[in-house]
């Protein structure tokens, strides 16, 4: 918590900063020995200072840089642009992610309830807990802003390591329950994830959607506007793409976030599969090294049933999370033979001398608020 009381601070004296300076983003590949880094950084025009972008000051956010072994290389990105503490980011809106450090721009946002169990609630208006889900708590909902963006293609390979690049994923439109097809730099993004910026660029972002979805237009502000392919896309994608809970959890000071997606029903031998895929960030909040080492789940089926699975890692693989590498992301997958049930569990973590500690992982619902979706629209973009 008090990491996220000096980040809001270090945003609105950044903020204010801004009135004052002109900001150019860089992108830096510096030197680390074994391995290159990235970190984003603020020349400042007018004094020409030049400082690491917050909130990627805080936790000294750098992005893997493995191909350039020539030593620190500055790149111009943009201008920086003040920080919105109200209100929200428009189509277009390009930035930098305060966390893996990507270049990114908006294509819309998305009201979501935030279910924080850090946050001790009223009794009133809150989240029931899933049957058997011991040592949780009731948690009251807070609307929250998460943006759909496009991620550019030429950071993918630096944040491959850190946070899945194929995070939005579809049942496929056959007859195979099981098969599934990604779109490729699709994330979705916390308000308060976003470092602003513009660019003088009519193409400042690399993704095969860019110009598919947006145009340029120097008259408005942001000066990239929706294209009529867009506004149809995701009118016909919205139930697929809809991101409506968020449900977050910290323990010693590992923060796990779970974002869920309802994805369809198929029909597997003569029953019905309902599909989900869940979003998951491990964020470490403190100054210890830790690493990721197994991983316990508890499925919950509206049929009756009470599944368990244990495994090591996630996705084949077990992050380190460190003050230079805090965060990592990413997206799995569950089925049921029913329209609804919940998902809890815990994640083992391991520190430096070898002890071991259980990290909670939020509950959260599997529902299917739309049992007769057909396959999404438009993906052969």
């Amino acid at each position: 918590m008090a990491a996220c009381a000096l980040r809001r601070g270090l945003l609105s004296t950044l903020s204010k900063y801004n009135r004052k300076h002109s900001h150019i983003l860089l992108t830096a590949a510096e030197n680390g020995g074994a391995r290159d880094v990235f970190r984003p950084r603020l020349l400042c025009r007018a004094c020409g200072l030049t400082a690491a972008a917050s909130p990627g000051t805080l936790h000294q956010q750098r992005r893997l840089m493995s191909s350039r072994p020539e030593g620190k290389i500055l790149e111009t990105v943009g201008v920086f642009e003040a920080v919105k503490q109200h209100g929200k980011y428009e189509t277009g809106q390009l930035f930098l992610h305060s966390v893996f450090g990507y270049r990114g721009i908006v294509l819309f946002p998305w009201h979501a309830r935030l279910y924080d169990r850090d946050v001790t609630p009223p009794m009133s208006d809150s989240k029931p807990e899933p049957p058997g889900s011991h040592g949780s708590k009731e948690v009251k909902g807070k609307t929250h802003t998460y943006y759909q963006v496009l991620i550019d293609t030429r950071d993918c390979p630096h944040i491959s390591q850190r946070s899945q690049t194929e995070a939005v994923t579809f049942l496929a439109n056959h007859d195979d329950s099981r098969a599934l097809y990604a779109i490729p730099g699709l994330d979705y993004v916390s308000h308060e994830d976003i470092l602003p910026y513009h660019s003088t660029e009519q193409i400042p972002i690399q993704h095969e959607l860019f110009e598919r979805f947006l145009v340029y237009n120097p008259s408005k502000t942001p000066p990239f506007i929706p294209r009529d392919t867009l506004k149809a896309w995701q009118e016909k994608n919205h139930p697929w793409l809809e991101l409506s809970d968020v449900h977050r959890e910290t323990t010693e000071s590992i923060r796990v976030t779970v974002i869920p997606f309802y994805m369809g029903m198929r029909e597997a031998q003569n029953s019905h599969v309902y599909w989900w895929r869940y979003c998951i960030r491990l964020e470490n909040m403190g100054s210890e090294v830790v690493q990721l080492r197994e991983r316990h789940w508890r499925i919950f089926s509206l049929s009756g049933t009470l599944e368990t699975v244990r495994g090591r890692g996630v996705v084949g693989r077990e992050p380190v999370l460190s003050k230079e590498q805090p965060a990592f992301q990413y997206s799995s997958h569950v089925s049921l033979q029913a329209p609804s049930g919940h998902m809890w569990g815990t994640f083992r973590i391991e520190r430096t001398d070898g002890s071991h500690f259980d990290v909670r992982i939020p509950p959260f619902s599997l529902e299917s608020n739309k049992d007769d979706k057909a396959p999404p629209a438009g993906y052969t973009f």
